[in-house]
């Protein structure tokens, strides 16, 4: 969409205006999304996003400035508006770019296309296992989308690298309704990838799970409240971590001293049986991506390793006040966010605890089997998560349904009161929203045990 050449002279000016840095980040976005009601086709979108973003550093202050108006004299003048008020005394350079072909280990370019039928019979199939004996299920709705993104991103250091994202999710939400009362299940899958993912999942079971969560939970009668020992299942209990901790391990937090977790690198923050990880180079992982969106490669991220803190994930801004390299954690939503510090595929490592061991060990407590959404407070780590499908646990067995149940506390509390940690690691996929924008990330855990935590119900 724009010239190597025109995005030299773009990079030169902003320079040229005082900048100690400049960074372009172009961006070609195809989107195609699919919705369906009780068996039918309400929605089929498709659309194209295009633009450019600039960012210009002076100093520990930045500017960024975006546009989808792609005449070399429209950005010209963009820059100089963006900039007008500085100033200073420029010190231009030259950009010689060196152009970076980074590994594709998720071999997004060899893909099968398909059809808009298929994705139509696919969604029609992940409802298609879906029995009501009793007639409690009020609502089906099932959605589709996928997207392909075409990145270039170049900076006044020369670095030069094209990029090819394609992100795929299917994802069933079940309403049922007794007495009065409605509940909802919902479950998804999503990839770093193509079509191909759904030929090794059976879409039918998250129909399925999504009706069973809904019709479990709809007859259940109210979680208990008090202090007790809370069960958090794999997969995507993860958002627990995610959200009560991760966002605070971000330095969009961190390089402004503002998280619970500022300056403890080297501490004890957690229980010696918890290592967490953010890993963006997971293949094919839904929150996976080759480089990140300043350019710089992702990697394996060690967070927490045995209870102590490691590091942070950083972004090249971030890193710039605290003094440290990026670690391949910029992202943000589109061109027309600037980029900061995010998670990709954050998750607890493996433990060694059998899950049946974990249920037998536990006298009496609450068994959250999959967690719903909540909300949290970076700069002190307090959160509040609903359960979405929840079991009280009585003398080592799993015993009632119940609902209603939230989870009340700290990050830096439950990490802490971890006592258990499983050996069945399993992921889960969302969404992440935050100050560049809404991304695709994975949560994942195996099964763990909370000692103690604040469980809110009636």
């Amino acid at each position: 969409m724009v010239h190597e050449k025109t995005i030299q002279d773009l990079l030169h000016e902003a320079l040229g205006l005082g900048g100690d840095f400049a960074e372009i980040f172009i961006e070609n976005r195809f989107n195609r999304s699919f919705g369906m009601i009780g068996g039918k086709l309400e929605s089929a979108l498709q659309g194209r996003d295009f633009g450019l973003g600039i960012r210009i550093y002076f100093g520990l202050n930045s500017i960024y400035t975006y546009t989808n108006q792609l005449k070399k004299d429209h950005l010209l003048e963009m820059i100089r508006q963006a900039v007008y008020l500085k100033k200073n005394n420029p010190s231009v350079r030259a950009v010689p770019f060196r152009h970076v072909i980074p590994e594709d280990v998720h071999q997004i370019r060899h893909r099968r296309i398909p059809s808009e039928r298929e994705k139509i019979d696919l969604m029609r199939l992940s409802v298609s296992g879906i029995h009501d004996p009793e007639g409690l299920i009020q609502q089906v709705r099932v959605n589709y989308i996928d997207y392909e993104q075409r990145v270039t991103i170049a900076n006044s250091d020369g670095l030069f690298v094209e990029d090819e994202r394609l992100r795929t999710r299917l994802s069933v939400g079940v309403s049922a309704l007794f007495q009065g009362e409605v509940q909802t299940g919902h479950m998804s899958q999503g990839a770093f990838g193509g079509f191909s993912f759904y030929e090794g999942i059976n879409p039918a079971d998250l129909g399925r799970e999504s009706a069973r969560i809904a019709m479990t939970t709809v007859k259940a009668g109210h979680a208990p409240r008090g202090n007790m020992p809370v069960i958090i299942d794999k997969g995507f209990g993860g958002v627990l971590f995610h959200e009560a901790s991760g966002h605070g391990l971000e330095a969009t937090s961190v390089a402004k001293g503002i998280s619970v977790y500022s300056g403890k690198v080297g501490t004890q923050v957690a229980s010696p049986l918890v290592t967490a990880i953010d890993d963006g180079t997971i293949k094919g992982a839904w929150g996976s991506s080759v480089v990140d969106d300043e350019g710089t490669p992702t990697k394996r991220n060690v967070l927490i390793e045995k209870g102590v803190l490691k590091g942070y994930m950083i972004d090249r801004f971030g890193g710039l006040k605290m003094g440290e390299a990026s670690t391949g954690s910029a992202r943000r939503e589109s061109y027309k966010y600037e980029p900061t510090s995010r998670m990709t595929n954050t998750f607890i490592d493996q433990g060694e605890s059998d899950f049946d061991e974990i249920i037998e060990d536990t006298e009496y407590g609450l068994y959250a089997k999959y967690m719903g959404g909540g909300s949290v407070n970076p700069a002190t780590g307090e959160f509040n998560f609903a359960v979405m499908e929840g079991y009280m646990v009585r003398g080592g067995k799993i015993a009632e349904p119940v609902r209603g149940a939230t989870l009340i506390g700290r990050g830096f509390d439950v990490l802490k009161n971890i006592d258990k940690v499983g050996n069945n690691l399993a992921y889960g996929q969302g969404m992440c929203g935050s100050v560049s924008g809404s991304v695709p990330v994975n949560v994942g855990q195996p099964t763990l045990r909370v000692k103690s935590i604040t469980v809110g119900g009636r």
